[in-house]
């Protein structure tokens, strides 16, 4: 009975002494988790589930790490045991959907967001609905983008690169040397610091390859971005200076923005910028165009999202208070990375907006006074189904670089290089013969055989642009009611790859308007005279009743002439005097000068019969070429 009792006591004892350990891993794998070190939280939630202490907890903590490393090959396995648990949170549903995202799964995706809504989640319907044509016209849209080898990826994490003045600077964890002894917990990789490059070329990348000077600390430094003169340095940093690592209440170092400047070769004088915060984290920073605002991501109180796009102006040193960039470009999900380009526009990094998978890559589209309306995917092959950021555009718009943590490459985030055949447009305006440019004017685009391929109409301005392939043939019709149609050749073939537009620019004749021969007569004039006879006031007065009240759109021309007797010279300036005295009288009776294109005298040209001083004519012979004559441009 002793014994009995005695073996019972060392079993329970075991088992508590197991429980007690078990528990301890649970704690432990808790503390790590909360302090954001993923990696080895992982390894610990593994062990309690293959010993099944709390499992369904531990599975529900190893996806969410997944997520938070941006693998979701793997979270989605979890993920997926996690929502067939009882009572499950209805957050694990929109995280499952995302992971299924992650991989492509897009069926699967809908559904489990659909499951969201369903259980009280809130989604916005239009973008679940449009997902799957989003989704095909991305993957059937002609490319752009063509990639590149980049040398220089380590099998750590790689991005942020930045080219200037010929050198490629980036962010890297692939230092093994001193700084091995600094892990980030969240990958298990070492601390993040900045390197440079010759080209994308470069392989020989190692602790030499650091950026001089005082930047790179033993905590996270970069991304960065390099004024114009190259001489002031903006870049991120966990909130780490003069060697002491600042937290905030909860015990979370946040990053920070600082700046530096170059000082024989070596970057120095680092000092913290004014708008940051140790509540809250700033970072990745980017210069627009003329340097006057500095871009970055915030979490910080008040935003649409997790992280939001803000910017500051900067004036002459000073910066201003931060000012979000709104809701066009941030959502209620996460928005990083900014970057401008030579011609002022931002791209961005998001998993807000309608995308591929996790984060992806964005630019921004502006109307004519710069204000930006809308947001494009950059499509395949730059946004994959995992995470692609960190965007760059040298000044050519032709070339750059974008980092992902995609299938294939070299390490957790690697960098790739792009080059870029931009969209080719044919672009110009319509205008008549007197260059007032034709709004809603039909331009037609067809191909090499005739069939048409697109059309549009002008605006107010009279301008069109049509996107158009690369080496082809087109033809363009541009047509107006009320106008002779113009057609146009143009061809493509042959163009520079950097050119991005062909200019195309029409003029419409008006049609001329068949107006029988007795509709408007001819007036005559004495010889040698201009003065308007009373007999021919009859038929101006006529004339001025036709455009004013039967044909109120009806606009005309003037044609003066003379007989033949006197000098060319003088004939001339007699006709002209003749088509001035026509016109005034026509306007002081109330026609609009705007409905005359032109009054004009012609000498004795277009004489109305052979009366050219050749052979003696008679006095009424010699009065028919003595006239004003009235041309129909337009009726309606």
């Amino acid at each position: 009975m002793k014994l009995k009792n005695y073996l019972l006591a060392c079993i329970l004892s075991f088992i508590g002494f197991s429980t007690f350990a078990q528990y301890g891993s649970q704690k432990k794998a808790d503390n790590l988790f909360n302090k954001f070190s993923y990696s080895n939280a992982i390894k610990v939630y593994k062990s309690l589930i293959d010993k099944d202490y709390n499992a369904d907890y531990a599975t529900r903590q190893l996806a969410d790490s997944y997520a938070f490393l941006r693998n979701p090959d793997s979270a989605v396995v979890y993920y997926k045991k996690a929502v067939e648990q009882e009572n499950i949170p209805i957050e694990y549903y929109y995280n499952y959907a995302q992971a299924l995202r992650g991989v492509k799964n897009y069926k699967e995706y809908r559904i489990w967001m659909r499951r969201f809504k369903k259980a009280g989640g809130k989604i916005n319907e239009d973008n679940l609905l449009k997902d799957s044509d989003f989704v095909n016209s991305i993957f059937n849209a002609k490319l752009q983008y063509f990639l590149t080898d980049v040398n220089f990826n380590s099998k750590y994490s790689d991005f942020g690169a930045y080219e200037h003045d010929g050198k490629i600077y980036f962010s890297s964890s692939r230092d093994e040397g001193v700084s091995s002894n600094h892990i980030y917990g969240w990958n298990g990789e070492p601390f993040l610091d900045i390197y440079t490059a010759n080209d994308r070329t470069d392989n020989l990348i190692n602790h030499k390859s650091k950026l001089k000077g005082s930047i790179n600390s033993i905590y996270h430094d970069g991304p960065l971005t390099i004024t114009k003169d190259g001489k002031t340095i903006y870049f991120s940093r966990n909130d780490y200076n003069k060697n002491v690592l600042g937290k905030n209440e909860e015990g979370i170092s946040n990053l920070k923005i600082y700046k530096a400047t170059l000082v024989d070769d070596k970057w120095t004088n680092i000092e913290e910028l004014p708008f940051n915060n140790n509540s809250y984290s700033t970072g990745h920073p980017a210069l627009n165009k003329d340097e006057t605002k500095l871009y970055f991501a915030s979490d910080m109180p008040g935003g649409i999202g997790g992280t939001d796009i803000y910017y500051v102006e900067i004036n002459n040193g000073s910066y201003g208070e931060p000012k979000n960039a709104g809701n066009i470009i941030n959502t209620n999900k996460n928005e990083r990375f900014p970057f401008i380009n030579s011609e002022d526009v931002l791209f961005f990094a998001s998993d807000g907006h309608p995308g591929l998978g996790l984060l992806d890559i964005f630019g921004t589209v502006s109307d004519k006074k710069n204000n930006i309306v809308s947001v494009i995917n950059l499509g395949v092959p730059v946004n994959s189904s995992k995470d692609d950021f960190s965007f760059f555009m040298n000044d050519d718009g032709l070339s750059g670089y974008f980092a992902s943590n995609r299938n294939g490459g070299v390490g957790s985030d690697d960098i790739y290089a792009y080059d870029r055949i931009p969209q080719l447009k044919i672009e110009g305006t319509v205008a008549d013969t007197l260059n007032n440019p034709i709004a809603n004017a039909t331009v037609e685009l067809f191909d090499k055989n005739g069939n048409i391929i697109a059309y549009l109409d002008t605006d107010d301005e009279g301008y069109y642009e049509i996107n158009i392939d690369r080496d082809s043939n087109y033809n363009l019709n541009a047509k107006k009611e009320g106008y002779t149609d113009n057609t146009k050749f143009v061809s493509s073939k042959g163009i520079e790859r950097s050119i991005k537009s062909i200019t195309a620019d029409f003029v419409l004749n008006y049609k001329k308007v068949v107006i029988p021969i007795t509709e408007l007569y001819p007036i005559y004039f004495d010889f040698n005279k201009y003065d308007i006879r009373k007999e021919s006031t009859t038929e101006l007065d006529r004339i001025v009743n036709l455009m004013m009240n039967t044909y109120p759109d009806m606009v005309i021309k003037i044609e003066s002439y003379t007989d033949s007797r006197g000098t060319a010279e003088y004939n001339k300036k007699l006709s002209i005097e003749r088509a001035d005295a026509t016109y005034k009288y026509l306007i002081n009776k109330g026609v609009d000068p705007d409905r005359i294109t032109e009054y004009n005298g012609y000498g004795e040209q277009n004489l109305v019969n052979g009366c050219d001083g050749t052979f003696n004519c008679t006095e009424a012979q010699h009065q028919l070429n003595r006239r004003t004559q009235f041309i129909v441009i337009k009726m309606e």
